[in-house]
């Protein structure tokens, strides 16, 4: 697999730092790979775009899923995954997570993270939707993110990790194998490694998270712009699936207008007996599904769509009245302050609350060790799809997936260790035109209307031509744009364009519903024709190669091989729009 050539339009490096690995990310993705590399004696570095906690690892509220309680299985685990998957799982990542996950959280205990225990120092665990028990250990109540970023950042910083902070990671650097041999990335702030420069090493592990931010209303931090998938795709990697976006069933309404990052209300709330209602008080997911309030995150946002398209009502509510100050107080403390911030008090009144954009099941596509489609580029965390994740992500699998397969990244990385060439320029480097940051709202709001929860053709085929004018305007500065210089602004806002593109094109191509995948248009999931995934790459003349495979397995990267081109059970289309161009008429 060779690289586009395609990059961002940036300076040419000013300095340089030379290390074994380069992770780019900070959550718990990046910092366990991180950490493990390093314990391993390679020389690692950690590039991560704001500060080394600004993440979305603090942000998670509900905990990390495990078999870690008496009568639980990593069999269990593993069937509860596959059914929330909605037939899109890769069985054998799975069945990786829910065995060696038990122990992982045991290494991420032995690392300092606090969990919550009873008064015997067992871990105390809970339920979340789509899990048929207790498993979800979690710390501070509803803070288990932060205390898991607490505990590896300290320990980042206590070792031998070198760290670059407030730093965007621009493009791949290659050399002349095609082999990686490091990134290019923008630094604000730090001194000597000021501007844009690089880092110089044989492997790149991409831990960048998600790309939330694409959507008007998320759950995800500002930083969560899409930047690991756009670089991959520049690079030549394939992504895969990246129609499955998960939008959380609940979160706190703050308005038809509210932008960027809203506050979620976590899926624990409703694990400890949370109810959901309409207007009138009517929990109406009693009967659509046997754990009601507790199904998987696709099936309850479906519901509450459903209602408030029924009643004409723009949310629902989330009643929890019956916990009482106490159990809030001790619980959910960060959950009741964001609540009262905004003027709710979910201790005497139901708390307003709708589905937003919350996690990607779909990423760059990557084998059991992490591995993508190029040499030397691994992927873990909400930027990877390894297969575990299916068409629909079970809650709390998220934060065990960072640890499991950044730790078979770090182990890969160690056994396989190599030396990179000197990083070559592409024969015909070609620089994307980038966009005025003024644009991006507009994208946004394109995205939440047209690839939102509610799919169809023609929301989805409006989306495509919506997006081919907010590029058409905002690079040659019509109407309300400019001209876009490089930085992080534009960078970011490239970036958001290109991974809108590919997600509109995989969902247009999807033509049925499927876990959080949802098309009006096709209301029934289609075994026969659409149990597959759907597979895509950036073409160097800037064009989607969309292909539909009926496996997510494909032939490892090592220092000697590059995976195949499409296989038998392959079927290959392409996509003619650009994802920096308008549609082809």
């Amino acid at each position: 697999m060779t690289g586009t050539g395609i990059r961002l339009q940036a300076p040419a490096p000013g300095w340089a730092i030379d290390a074994d690995v380069v992770v780019v990310g900070s959550g718990v993705a990046g910092l366990t790979a991180a950490l493990r590399c390093t314990a391993a004696g390679l020389r690692t570095v950690v590039v991560t775009k704001a500060r080394l906690d600004d993440g979305s690892t603090r942000w998670a509220q509900g905990g990390i899923a495990a078999a870690l309680g008496d009568g639980d299985t990593p069999g269990q685990h593993l069937d509860d995954t596959l059914v929330a998957g909605a037939g899109l799982c890769d069985e054998d990542a799975v069945r990786t997570l829910v065995t060696e996950g038990p122990d992982a959280v045991r290494r991420l205990i032995a690392t300092g993270a606090r969990f919550d225990t009873d008064a015997q120092g067992t871990i105390e665990l809970t339920r979340e939707g789509g899990h048929h028990r207790r498993r979800i250990a979690h710390a501070g109540g509803d803070a288990t993110g932060a205390e898991i970023s607490r505990a590896l950042v300290e320990a980042v910083r206590e070792g031998a990790v070198r760290t670059v902070e407030n730093a965007l990671v621009l493009d791949l650097l290659t050399d002349a194998a095609g082999r990686t041999a490091g990134v290019t990335l923008h630094v604000m702030g730090e001194g000597q490694h000021d501007g844009v420069g690089a880092v110089h090493a044989p492997a790149v592990v991409l831990a960048t998270g998600g790309m939330g931010q694409v959507f008007s209303a998320t759950t995800n931090p500002a930083v969560s712009t899409g930047d690991g998938v756009a670089l991959a795709l520049r690079a030549g990697a394939e992504v895969s699936d990246l129609e499955f976006v998960q939008f959380h069933p609940t979160v706190l309404f703050l308005g038809r207008d509210a932008q960027g990052q809203q506050p979620l209300v976590s899926e624990a709330v409703r694990g400890e007996g949370a109810h959901l209602v309409d207007g009138e008080g009517v929990r109406f997911m009693v009967g659509q599904h046997e754990l009601a309030e507790l199904a998987p995150r696709d099936i309850v946002a479906k519901g509450i769509m459903r209602r408030m398209r029924e009643q004409g009502a723009d949310h629902m509510f989330l009643d929890a009245r019956h916990f009482g100050a106490d159990m809030w107080e001790s619980r959910f403390p960060t959950i009741l302050a964001a609540c009262r911030t905004h003027g709710y008090d979910p201790v005497t009144e139901p708390i307003p609350v709708a589905p937003a954009a919350h996690y990607a099941s779909g990423g760059v596509r990557t084998d059991l060790r992490g591995r993508t489609t190029v040499p030397g580029l691994y992927a873990c965390g909400e930027v990877a799809c390894t297969g575990v994740h299916g068409a629909n992500r079970l809650a709390s699998n998220s934060l065990l997936e960072g640890l499991v397969f950044a730790e078979r990244i770090a182990d890969d990385i160690a056994a396989h260790r190599g030396r990179a060439g000197s990083p070559v320029p592409h024969p015909a480097p070609r620089a994307l035109p980038l966009l005025d940051p003024a644009a991006r709202p507009r994208l946004q709001h394109v995205m939440a209307t047209g690839a939102g929860v509610l799919r169809s053709a023609t929301s989805l085929a409006d989306a495509a031509e919506q997006l081919d004018a907010v590029h058409r305007d905002a690079v040659a500065g019509n109407g309300e744009y400019k001209a876009a210089e490089p930085g992080v602004e534009s960078w970011e806002t490239t970036n958001l364009l290109c991974v809108a593109r590919v997600l509109v094109a995989a969902a247009r191509r999807r033509e049925e519903t499927r876990g959080c995948h949802w098309r009006e248009d096709h209301p029934e999931s289609d075994d026969s024709a659409w149990r597959r995934h759907l597979v895509v790459r950036l073409n160097p003349d800037r064009t989607l190669d969309v292909r539909a495979t009926d496996t997510h397995h494909f032939p490892p990267t090592t220092t000697e091989t590059t995976a195949e081109a499409p296989t038998a059970g392959e079927t290959s289309v392409l996509e003619t729009a650009a994802v920096d161009a308008p549609r082809e008429p």
